[in-house]
């Protein structure tokens, strides 16, 4: 998912240089549809397993930036909310409208400009994930 994050193309239409709260909330929106594909009864303990490993590291990667104990605890409360609203958000992707699709990407990418090439990259992720199962994206990290 930090390859999809790291795609130059999507910061193309960004109103100012990328920064980690961008590349953070791209970051999550793509766990978020890769949870709304793979959320399956038979998957609950790896995606458990990959969702704690994920905000464990956000958390490591925030106390290295230098935030104190405070800032942190603050800062991960907010991120998990925001997160949890994309997920509750892109569970319902496939039932909304193009122009609904735009303005749920506006809401969490707000200094973007053209939602709709986002929103198009979104549709083709999604339909991507949908194509895969979550031993070819796991098994790599698992052998590890």
């Amino acid at each position: 998912m930090v390859k999809y994050t790291r795609n130059k193309n999507l910061y193309i239409s960004l109103n100012r240089g990328d920064n980690f709260s961008d590349r953070l909330i791209l970051f999550l929106l793509h766990f978020a549809f890769f949870l709304k594909n793979f959320k399956r009864k038979e998957n609950k303990k790896l995606l458990q397993d990959l969702y704690d490993y994920i905000f464990r590291q956000l958390e490591l990667s925030i106390r290295e930036i230098g935030y104190g104990d405070q800032s942190i605890n603050k800062k991960m409360k907010d991120y998990l909310n925001h997160f949890h609203h994309m997920v509750s958000e892109i569970h319902f992707w496939d039932n909304l409208e193009k122009k609904e699709k735009n303005k749920t990407i506006s809401f969490f990418l707000e200094d973007f400009k053209k939602t709709d090439e986002l929103v198009d990259y979104f549709n083709q992720f999604d339909e991507d994930l949908s194509k895969k199962n979550l031993n070819s994206f796991s098994k790599s990290v698992i052998n590890e």
